[in-house]
């Protein structure tokens, strides 16, 4: 039986040196590809504009091309996507889904370690961290309207709660397993345990769960292969994708590559950094050889 292409793609951030868990990413996403015959998509998520450096997008370019990949041209950049986002919170605010939250992180973690001392137990954390606790969500129209006529700072977030009562019944998804010999598994989606998350500030046109959901679509992508601390926003993002209307890809989470403490990688893991590798005399074959076979959840 042949099987179906996959379109896969390679998101990284240019904040920073791409390092040994972002080459095993690449390497599972290119070769998935490659196996069924489909296409290897290169997308930077350039979002944060805080931290993006041009002289990090071109490393990136830099150590993908030692290692072999290739893409086609022009690059999909986040921040060139804005009319898309724009266009989706649009379709979520039709649908009455999207409120302002005027609350600050510091306000949310105060909250949060409140509540750790609260008889019911600490509450779940989620993809962005400790979770909302609604704060803003049942603030009068007036306020609200008043508050962001003055020009006071606020982020949007989806209204689960009415999310979760216009899905179906059921949010599943496919989960592929290993990548040599791992069956195919589905999923179901809970998102409600995650609650109210941020779709946009008034400093970025979108958040990570949203601009994915949106991109991913747009470029066709049919397999997304990511790290498995991820897996958990895999649920927020199949809301949206029910929510938008857009198609369900495949999903394969992999084990993080760690450090020799068992840490996750980090940019600032310079000994492990693609181009001090690079300069060390390493090759693609002896990066392969660094990797075991994916181990997904």
């Amino acid at each position: 039986m042949i099987e179906t292409p996959h379109t896969t793609r390679f998101a990284p951030s240019p904040t920073g040196g791409l390092h040994l868990g972002h080459a095993r990413a690449a390497l599972i996403a290119w070769d998935m590809a490659r196996a069924t015959g489909g296409t290897f998509i290169l997308r930077i998520e350039d979002l944060d504009a805080s931290r993006v450096r041009p002289e990090y997008e071109q490393a990136i370019y830099d150590d993908l091309k030692w290692l072999g990949f290739k893409w086609n041209e022009p690059v999909m950049r986040q921040s060139e996507r804005t009319p898309a986002y724009l266009d989706a919170l649009h379709k979520l605010r039709a649908k009455d889904l999207v409120y302002p939250c005027f609350c600050t992180r510091k306000e949310i973690e105060v909250e949060f370690r409140a509540s750790l001392s609260a008889p019911h137990g600490p509450p779940t954390t989620g993809p962005d961290g400790p979770l909302y606790p609604g704060t803003c969500k049942h603030l009068a129209p007036t306020e609200t309207a008043s508050r962001i006529k003055a020009g006071e700072a606020h982020a949007l977030r989806l209204h689960m709660d009415r999310a979760m009562d216009t899905a179906p019944g059921s949010l599943t998804f496919v989960e592929m397993g290993s990548t040599e010999s791992g069956a195919p598994e589905a999923i179901t989606a809970r998102p409600e345990i995650f609650g109210d998350v941020v779709l946009a500030r008034k400093d970025a046109p979108s958040s990570y769960h949203l601009a994915v959901v949106v991109d991913d679509a747009a470029q066709g992508i049919t397999l997304v292969t990511r790290a498995d601390d991820l897996f958990a926003a895999t649920f927020v993002h199949r809301i949206l994708q029910e929510l938008l209307d857009l198609p369900v890809p495949d999903y394969l989470h992999h084990d993080l590559v760690c450090d020799a403490d068992g840490n996750r990688l980090a940019k600032r893991h310079d000994a492990l950094s693609l181009a001090k590798l690079r300069a060390d005399g390493e090759t693609i074959e002896t990066i392969r050889a660094r990797f075991p076979k994916p181990v997904t959840r």
